[in-house]
C-alpha cells in the first residue's frame, strides 16, 4: 500500500472525515503533520500545495488534495488503484 500522510490540524472535522474515508479503504497508516503545532509545516504545505486549509492530503508522491477532492476521488472509483500504487 502507497505511503499516506496528511496535513492536519487538532480540530479539522475534515480531516477527521478524510482519516476515516482512508481507512474504511484499508489504510492502517498514516503520517499526520500537525500544521498547528509547528508554523513551518504550514508554510511547507502552503509552499507545495498552492493550498492555505486542511487536510491535504498525499498518497506516494500524488497530491490528492482536501477531503472533497478524496471523496470524488473514491466515488470516481481512482482511490483504491492509487492507494495500492
Amino acid at each position: 500500500m502507497a505511503k499516506v500522510s496528511m496535513y492536519t490540524t487538532a480540530v479539522c472535522p475534515f480531516c477527521v472525515r478524510a482519516e476515516m474515508l482512508l481507512k474504511q479503504r484499508g489504510v492502517t497508516e498514516i503520517e499526520k503533520i500537525r500544521i498547528d503545532l509547528d508554523p513551518e509545516q504550514r508554510a511547507i504545505m502552503m509552499q507545495r500545495t498552492g493550498r492555505r486549509t486542511v487536510p491535504q492530503i498525499y498518497i506516494g508522491d500524488t497530491h490528492v488534495g482536501g477531503y472533497d477532492d478524496l471523496a470524488a476521488l473514491d466515488r470516481s472509483g481512482g482511490l483504491k488503484p492509487l492507494l495500492e500504487g
